[in-house]
């Protein structure tokens, strides 16, 4: 008999800070996107769950990832990963897109503390900017864009956790900041559990929030850099999101009360970063060249 394989937490796409296959993509697409996005969604709630052993968090995702990849099929427990395995297969994009991102949460069972930003940026890399990378094969943009979508993927990363750091250390035992930037502060990561940011604590935020501005500074080339234009305003919109969310962050503190987005933070962005684009590619710049290869 086939048994849970999924724990899910209850969260959807609609919980996210940043749009998830919105309308700006093209319609033909969005099914992908939904089925990478539940797919991702899934191994996340498996690594974030609780009461599951490190063990067993491994051994779960072990079977998404043989799903994915074709070794091990027909168990409706794994039907999820199956969906995708699917749908790359109608799409032509690579699974290693959702085996980095296994690696990144059988990384999060066991690892818990991240030294400096170079270890944090490495976690990203299999965590947050298969994200993009999917989404620029699936669109048939170049390789060459991976750059500055990988800085605008790890940047929402971060700006995830420090939203979330308070959360992730009293559920998870999990800190997401970097330790030596911690201890030149004098500080412990009980920090975290303390009911504001003292001044110490506020100062490793704000070189947090620096590091992000800096991907950023890469981040906002990659619109132009796209020849989808629908792919290139949703990039441009969920750049406009970070760095409200950034700004937000600066004079927010994340163990007050949540820091987050409003509707009306949603709607300008969503203006702001599709008309941008618009106006741009009207009067001839910011189109990139042809790619190599087409995308469906």
């Amino acid at each position: 008999m086939s048994e849970a394989v999924e724990t899910p937490s209850g969260k959807g796409a609609g919980d996210e800070n940043f749009p998830v296959g919105s309308w700006l993509l093209p319609a033909r697409l969005r099914p992908h996107v939904a089925a990478y996005y539940r797919f991702a969604r899934a191994i996340d709630d498996i690594a974030d769950n609780p009461e599951l052993v490190p063990d067993e968090k491994i051994a779960r995702l072990t079977r998404f990832e043989d799903a994915v990849l074709g070794r091990e099929t027909g168990d409706p427990a794994l039907a999820t990963a199956q969906r995708m395995r699917a749908s790359l297969a109608e799409t032509g994009v690579t699974a290693k897109h959702c085996v980095d991102l296994v690696t990144a949460f059988k990384q999060d069972a066991v690892k818990r503390r991240y030294d400096d930003w170079a270890d944090l940026m490495g976690y990203c890399e299999n965590s947050a900017n298969p994200v993009g990378r999917y989404l620029l094969d699936l669109h048939g943009e170049r390789v060459s864009g991976y750059a500055f979508s990988d800085a605008l993927c790890s940047a929402l990363q971060v700006l995830n956790h420090l939203q979330d750091c308070q959360d992730d250390y009293r559920a998870l035992d999990r800190v997401y900041l970097p330790l030596d930037w911690m201890g030149a502060q004098g500080l412990e990561v009980s920090a975290l559990d303390e009911a504001r940011s003292g001044p110490g604590l506020r100062r490793v935020l704000d070189r947090c929030l620096d590091g992000v501005a800096e991907l950023m500074r890469a981040a906002r080339e990659l619109p132009a850099k796209l020849r989808s234009p629908r792919l290139a305003m949703e990039s441009a919109v969920i750049g406009r999101l970070a760095e409200r969310l950034t700004v937000r962050l600066r004079g927010g503190d994340p163990l007050a009360g949540r820091v987050a987005l409003s509707r009306l933070d949603f709607l300008a962005c969503g203006l702001r970063g599709a008309g941008g684009v618009l106006v741009q590619r009207a009067f001839g710049g910011g189109r990139a060249e042809r790619p190599a290869r087409q995308g469906p």
